[in-house]
C-alpha cells in the first residue's frame, strides 16, 4: 500500500481572472448584466504608466473588477506578447440555491453562446447546464 503525503494550503477565495483582446470592457458589461454585482473599470490612461503608452492604448483596461456579495470576477485587455490564446483548460463553475435563478443565469450567459448542455439534470441526479461564452469562455453552472 503506498501512502501520499500532501501539503495543504489555504485558500481564502478563488478569483476567476479573464484576458480579453480589446473587448474586456464589452465583455465584464455583459457578465455584469447575466450576474449582477458592481463594475469597476482601470484604464491605462488612468495608471501610472500612461505617459509611456501610445495614446490609442490609454482607453485599454488594464484591470477590471465585478464583484457581488457571491463572487468576484476580474479582466484584462492586457495581452502579453504571445497574444491571447482561448482554450478550453479552464471554466468557471457558479453554484446556485434555486433552479429559477440557475435558469436565468443560463439563459443570459447564453446570447451568442456555444450551449454545450442545456440545463437538466444529469446522471447524478444534479441539475446542470454548461456554455461557452460570445467571448470564449466556458462556464458550468449547477444547482
Amino acid at each position: 500500500m503506498y501512502y501520499l503525503k500532501i501539503n495543504i494550503i489555504t485558500i481564502e477565495k478563488l478569483i476567476p481572472y479573464f484576458t480579453f483582446n480589446g473587448n474586456c470592457r464589452e465583455a465584464m458589461k455583459f457578465y455584469q448584466k447575466c450576474l449582477g454585482g458592481k463594475l469597476h473599470f482601470q484604464t491605462a490612461g488612468e495608471s501610472f504608466v500612461s505617459e509611456k503608452m501610445p495614446a490609442k492604448m490609454r482607453k485599454t483596461i488594464i484591470h477590471a473588477l465585478l464583484i457581488s456579495e457571491n463572487f468576484v470576477l476580474m479582466g484584462s485587455d492586457m495581452v502579453d506578447d504571445r497574444g491571447l490564446i482561448k482554450g478550453n483548460a479552464i471554466s468557471v463553475s457558479l453554484h446556485f440555491s434555486t433552479e429559477k435563478e440557475l435558469r436565468d443565469c443560463y439563459k443570459k450567459l447564453s446570447y451568442d453562446a456555444l450551449q454545450t448542455y442545456p440545463v437538466q439534470h444529469n446522471f447524478y441526479g444534479i441539475l446542470f447546464g454548461s456554455l461557452t461564452d460570445r467571448y470564449g469562455n466556458q462556464w458550468l453552472l449547477r444547482g
